[in-house]
């Protein structure tokens, strides 16, 4: 959270936040929309890599409207019509985002357990009232004088990272771990997201306060395709060394669209922090799909919001909305948010609360 409040800053031509109600008036008409999402579901489907298959090889947290399923095609399935509620803030959201579980591997015995989510900080120093879940960024260019952004068309979907890197990735971070300290479980810690403070790979030490996990998706559009066959190609960042976007688009794909980020909060702290965890180079962390370096971090988004609703909301950013202060939308209640939930479409143990002998599916620890 704290990183908003540092560009808020930047942006209101301060950066001194010694006063959170100070900060968040003077954030008010900056260029990011911010807002929570509760936990959906956990289970193993993803429609955009493995569509239609039932079990796929790793387990997600989803959040977002409550139509997701193993296909959502788009030709037959309409999230802002299909959906009956969404756990997002933003009454108009039907979009579903998703992200990897992340599993405590124990050194005892090798079972596994995976590692809780939890709710991050507010602009007034408050945590977010909702159940697991991300929060969820829609942002437009943070420098340069073009400020307008095209909304995504329906059944527009995209992915952020790639669960196969085993190695850093080349160029800017854009997929990133920050491991907070007890007195910053709360604000996520200070600086921008995906700075020196991140590591594209696990945290090596214990972290009490948390792991925050940000991802961070392109933001240009090639302007014709809803998807590609790696779901990346029709989408790129823009020019340059920064992961968060200027007003510039490749040729190749000229549509600035907003730039869509997720902050993920998992709750490392208590056991998970034993320090006798990481000694001799080795940490007890692993991803859902079997990776213990952290390198492939990733998400996916697809796209879900009713007619004109998000696109008010970019619109609007600079005059009256700004975080979840906005006007052109409409808000429901964290308890209606958190309510919404379904049942898993293939039902198995996600490791909540229990150790299991292995990572869901059987994955391979790599």
């Amino acid at each position: 959270m704290a990183w908003s409040l540092l560009l808020a800053g930047l942006l209101a031509g301060t950066t001194s936040f010694a006063n959170p109600l100070l900060s968040r008036q003077s954030s008010r008409g900056s260029d990011f929309l911010r807002f929570s999402c509760s936990q959906l579901v956990v289970e193993r489907a993803d429609p955009i890599v493995n569509p239609g298959q039932k079990f796929t090889p790793h387990m997600h947290q989803i959040v977002g409207g409550n139509s997701f399923n193993i296909t959502m095609d788009p030709s037959t399935i309409d999230p802002p019509k299909t959906s009956k509620c969404t756990s997002c803030r933003m009454v108009e959201d039907f979009s579903n985002y998703w992200t990897a579980s992340i599993y405590f591997q124990s050194p005892e015995n090798g079972t596994y357990k995976r590692v809780p989510q939890f709710a991050n900080g507010q602009l007034n120093g408050t945590v977010m009232d909702q159940t697991g879940g991300i929060t969820v960024y829609y942002m437009r260019p943070f420098s340069g004088t073009n400020k307008k952004t095209t909304v995504f068309p329906r059944g527009f979907r995209m992915i952020s990272g790639n669960p196969l890197n085993t190695k850093k990735a080349a160029g800017p971070l854009v997929n990133c771990h920050r491991c907070l300290s007890a007195r910053d479980r709360v604000s996520g810690g200070a600086g921008a997201p995906c700075d020196r403070s991140d590591t594209a790979e696990f945290p090596n030490k214990p972290c009490p306060g948390g792991i925050r996990v940000t991802v961070i998706f392109p933001s240009c559009w090639d302007g014709k395709n809803l998807d590609s066959p790696d779901h990346q190609s029709h989408v790129a960042f823009a020019p340059g060394n920064q992961a968060l976007a200027g007003d510039k688009c490749p040729s190749t794909h000229p549509v600035r669209i907003p730039q869509v980020m997720y902050e993920i909060m998992y709750d490392t702290s208590g056991a998970f922090a034993n320090p006798e965890y990481y000694k001799n180079g080795k940490q007890p962390l692993v991803y859902s799909f079997g990776d213990k370096t952290g390198y492939g971090a990733h998400g996916d988004y697809l796209f879900g919001w009713e007619d004109g609703a998000l696109q008010r909301a970019m619109d609007g950013l600079g005059t009256n909305c700004f975080s979840e202060v906005c006007t052109a939308l409409k808000l429901q209640t964290p308890m209606a948010a958190n309510e919404c939930v379904k049942g898993q479409q293939s039902r198995e143990e996600v490791g909540d609360g229990v150790w299991l002998k292995e990572l869901p599916g059987g994955v391979p620890v790599y």
